[in-house]
C-alpha cells in the first residue's frame, strides 16, 4: 500500500522546525543526563514491542538528524512489525551517535512514533474491513486531533491508507449546528459560505434529519453529513436522499459520529460515501517501542 511512495515529500517547508521545537521543549536548560553519560560514540537498537502499522519514520529520523546521530532502518515505512510469545521485541532500526544525543531524542522521538504507528495500525484495520466488504466508498479522520501534533497524525492516516479528510479549517468549509443556529438557517450558512469560498472549496453540512439535509442539498451543499446516524438509520436515510435528488443535485453523503472498528461494517451501504472517525486519532492505543543503548560485550 505505501511502499512505492515516498511520504516524506507531502511534507511542507517548516516541518523540521517543529521538531527543533520539541527537541527545545523536552532541555529547556541544561542536560543533566547527557553530563552523566558522556559523547562516547554508541549504538542504540529502536525495538517493536508490539504488533503494528509502522508509521512517522520521517519524524523519528529528523529528530536524530538534528542531534547529529544517523539511523539505519530493517523496516520501511508502513511496513507491519510482528510480536509474538516467542519473539516478544522486533529489532527495527539502529541509531549512532554520541551517547548523549542519543538519550537526548529517545523519548521526543519514541513519543512521535508510538503515536504515529497507533494511528497508522487502527488506519489500516479499518481499511482492511472496507477492503473485505467491498464496500466502495471513503474512510477518513476527522479535525479532532492534538494541538501542535496533527501534522504526524494526518500523516500517520494517510500512512495507514485511509483519508485525512480536511486537514484544517482552511481546507473545506464546514457548516455543524453552531453555523447554523448563528445564521438562522442552513439555506443561510451556505450562502454565506460560497460568497467567500468560491468554486475551490467543497462546503459540507452537518445534518441531523433527512429535513435539513433536503434544505442542505437545496442550498447547494457538495457533502451531507448524517450525524449521528446508528447503521440501522443511514442506508435508508441515503438511499432516499439520492433517489429523491437523482439528476437534479450532485453530492456525497458522509456518515460521522459513533463509528468503530466494531460497528463500522453496519454503515457500509451503497448510498453512503464517506465514513469519518473520530477514535482515528482519539483514544488510539499507541504501539510500544523502545530504544536501547547497545552495550559492547
Amino acid at each position: 500500500m505505501t511502499s512505492n511512495n515516498n511520504f516524506e515529500s507531502l511534507l511542507a517547508v517548516g516541518w523540521k522546525q517543529t521538531i527543533s521545537q520539541w527537541l527545545a521543549e523536552d532541555t529547556p536548560s541544561f542536560d543533566y543526563g547527557g553530563f552523566v553519560v558522556g559523547v562516547d560514540e554508541h549504538v542504540a537498537i529502536l525495538f517493536g514491542k508490539a504488533t503494528g502499522t509502522l508509521a512517522g519514520v520521517p519524524f523519528f529520523n529528523e529528530v536524530f538528524k538534528q542531534l547529529d546521530c544517523r539511523v539505519e532502518w530493517g523496516f520501511k515505512e508502513g511496513d507491519e512489525i510482528i510480536v509474538t510469545p516467542e519473539k516478544r521485541r522486533v529489532e527495527v532500526a539502529r541509531v549512532y551517535g554520541q551517547v548523549r544525543n542519543l538519550l537526548l531524542g529517545e523519548r521526543t522521538a519514541l513519543n512521535i512514533i508510538a503515536r504515529a504507528s497507533g494511528i497508522a495500525t487502527r488506519a489500516r484495520k479499518l481499511r482492511a474491513l472496507k477492503d473485505e466488504h467491498g464496500w466502495h466508498g471513503v474512510i477518513a479522520g476527522t479535525r479532532k486531533t492534538t494541538p501542535g501534533f496533527r501534522l504526524v497524525e494526518k500523516y500517520a492516516m494517510i500512512i495507514g491508507g485511509v483519508d485525512t479528510h480536511r486537514v484544517d479549517l482552511s481546507s473545506m468549509i464546514m457548516l455543524k449546528d453552531n453555523h447554523v443556529w448563528a445564521t438562522g438557517s442552513i439555506t443561510n450558512a451556505v450562502a454565506k459560505a460560497r460568497l467567500v469560498g468560491g468554486f475551490a472549496l467543497k462546503v459540507e453540512v452537518e445534518c441531523r434529519s433527512e429535513a435539513e439535509a433536503d434544505e442542505a442539498i437545496a442550498a447547494g451543499a457538495d457533502i451531507i453529513m448524517l450525524d449521528n446516524f446508528d447503521g440501522k438509520t443511514i442506508a435508508p436515510a441515503a438511499a432516499s436522499l439520492k433517489q429523491r435528488w437523482h439528476g437534479k443535485k450532485n453530492f456525497l453523503i458522509e456518515g460521522s459520529g459513533g463509528l468503530t472498528e466494531d460497528n463500522v461494517t453496519e454503515y457500509f451501504c451503497p448510498d453512503v460515501d464517506v465514513l469519518s472517525f473520530g477514535s482515528l486519532s482519539q483514544s488510539v492505543p499507541h504501539i510500544d517501542f523502545s530504544l536501547k543503548v547497545n552495550v559492547p560485550k
